[in-house]
C-alpha cells in the first residue's frame, strides 16, 4: 500500500501537511465505518484504500460489516433499484424481513465508535442504537437519490433524518431534511493498481491473454453487471457502431457478494453477444485490478453508459488515464465530464454510438479531452481530496460552533 508521503508529487506538499493536521485535531476519536460488503463495487474499494491512509495518519478508523443472507440482500437490492427511481413495489413481507435481519444486527454488533459512519441503505436501521449509545452517526449515501421511489424514500427517511448528518456524492441527490446534508464527493486513488501506470509491455500482456487485437479499435465498459449499468445499450451502441468500424467491445466487472442480480445480467448479455467473437464480456474475480487498469488503459474510447449512477467512479479512472470518456448525464457523472472539454455527455444509444465513431475517426480530439478530463480529476476527485473532506466532516461533528469549510 502506498504510504501517505508517496502523494506528494501528485498532490502536492502542502495538500499533505495540511491532512496531517486535520488528523492530528482528530486524536482519541475511534471512526467505525459499517457497510454490508468487503468486496465489489465503489463502497468497499474506496474504504479499502482510504483507512490505511487515515491509520497512517493517526486516525483510529475501523471498518465493520453487518450480516446479511440472500433474501436480505435481494430486498435491499431492490432497495437500490427503487432509490434510483424504479416502480418496483416492495412488500410488507419484505419490509419486515429487512427490519428482522436489522435487529439481528443491532443485537450483535459492537458499535464502539465515537463516530458511527453507516454507509447506504442495507445498515440504515443500526440508527435505533442511537438513544442508547449516544456517540455521533453520520449516514453516507453511494446512490443516485435524484428521483427516489416514494415508498422507499419515506420508509427510509424516518431513519436518516436521526442521523447527525447526512452525506451526498452530487447536489441533484439533496433532500428537504430536518438533518444537515454535505456534499462529499468520492475519488480515485491514482496509486492503487486500478490506477497507477503500467508499462506498455504489460498492458499488451494482459490484453493479448484476453484475446483482444491491439490493432483494431477497443470500446471498454468496466462496472459490475447490472441493469442500471446498461450493459445491453452498451452492445446495442457497440452493434451501431461496428456497421461503420472495424472494432471490438470489452464489458468487465466484478461480483459484487451485496447484488444478487449479477449473474442473472451477465447471462442476458452473454446471449445478447454470442456469435460474435469481437465482444468479450469479462467476469473477473476480485482484486483484478491491474487487469482493469490494463483494459482502460488499452482502450480507444471508455464508456460509462448507466441509466442511474451514484458517482460513476469508473469515469474518473479512465479520465485519470488520459482516455476519451463518453458517459451518460445521470447522477453524478456530470461533475466529471463538462460535454466536449473533458469527456462527452450522452442520452441516447444513438448519441453514444455517434460520438464513439467521431472519436474513433479523430484520435487528436480523443487525446484533448483525455488530457483536460486528467486535470479535472486531479484537481477533484483524488483520494488526498477524500481524505480531506472526511476529516473535516468528522471535525465539524464535534465542532458545531466552528467555521470548518467542507
Amino acid at each position: 500500500m502506498p504510504r501517505i508521503d508517496d502523494y506528494i508529487p501528485v498532490a502536492g506538499e502542502g495538500v499533505i501537511e495540511e491532512l496531517r493536521l486535520l488528523a492530528e485535531r482528530l486524536r482519541g476519536v475511534v471512526i467505525q465505518n459499517v457497510n454490508s460488503t468487503a468486496v465489489g463495487g465503489g463502497v468497499a474499494e474506496i474504504l479499502h484504500r482510504l483507512l490505511p491512509l487515515l491509520r497512517e495518519l493517526g486516525v483510529d478508523a475501523h471498518w465493520d460489516l453487518i450480516k446479511g443472507g440472500e433474501k436480505f440482500f435481494a430486498v435491499t437490492k431492490k432497495f437500490h433499484n427503487c432509490l434510483h427511481g424504479a416502480s418496483t413495489e416492495v412488500t410488507k413481507e419484505e419490509f419486515d424481513h429487512f427490519l428482522e435481519v436489522s435487529e439481528g444486527n443491532i443485537r450483535e454488533m459492537s458499535l464502539y465508535g465515537d463516530v458511527l459512519f453507516i454507509h447506504d441503505p442495507q445498515p440504515i436501521v443500526l440508527i435505533n442504537k442511537k438513544k442508547e449509545l449516544g456517540k455521533k452517526w453520520v449516514w453516507r449515501c453511494h446512490i443516485d437519490f435524484s428521483c427516489p421511489n416514494p415508498q422507499i424514500w419515506e420508509f427510509l427517511k424516518t431513519y436518516v433524518e436521526q442521523y447527525d448528518r447526512v452525506v451526498f456524492s452530487a447536489p441533484a441527490f439533496s433532500r428537504e431534511l430536518h438533518t444537515r446534508q454535505v456534499l462529499i464527493s468520492p475519488s480515485i486513488d491514482p496509486l492503487s493498481d486500478k490506477n497507477k501506470e503500467l508499462p506498455q509491455e504489460q498492458i499488451a500482456k494482459i490484453l493479448d491473454g484476453f484475446g483482444i487485437d491491439r490493432t483494431r479499435p477497443i470500446i471498454t465498459q468496466i462496472s459490475r453487471f447490472d441493469y442500471l449499468k446498461d450493459p445491453a445499450g452498451v452492445v446495442k451502441v457497440y452493434k451501431l457502431v461496428k456497421q461503420r468500424i472495424d472494432c471490438q467491445l470489452v464489458l468487465a466487472g466484478s461480483p459484487a457478494t451485496d447484488d444478487p442480480e449479477g449473474e442473472k445480467v451477465f447471462s442476458e448479455i452473454k446471449q445478447m453477444a454470442e456469435g460474435d467473437k469481437d465482444i468479450f464480456l469479462l467476469l473477473l474475480p476480485a482484486g483484478s485490478d491491474i487487469e482493469i487498469n490494463a483494459l482502460q488503459r488499452g482502450s480507444d474510447v471508455i464508456l460509462q453508459k448507466s441509466l442511474r449512477e451514484g458517482f460513476g467512479l469508473t469515469v474518473s479512472e479512465g479520465l485519470w488515464k488520459a482516455k476519451p470518456v463518453i458517459a451518460s448525464a445521470v447522477g453524478g457523472i456530470p461533475l466529471q465530464i463538462t460535454h466536449k472539454y473533458s469527456g462527452i455527455l450522452t442520452r441516447t444509444i444513438e448519441g453514444t454510438a455517434y460520438y464513439v465513431r467521431q472519436l474513433l475517426n479523430n484520435p487528436e480530439y480523443g487525446q484533448k479531452l483525455g488530457a483536460n478530463g486528467r486535470e479535472h480529476v486531479r484537481n477533484n476527485f483524488l483520494i488526498t481530496r477524500h481524505l480531506r473532506d472526511y476529516m473535516l466532516l468528522f471535525l465539524s461533528l464535534f465542532n458545531e460552533g466552528d467555521m470548518i469549510y467542507l
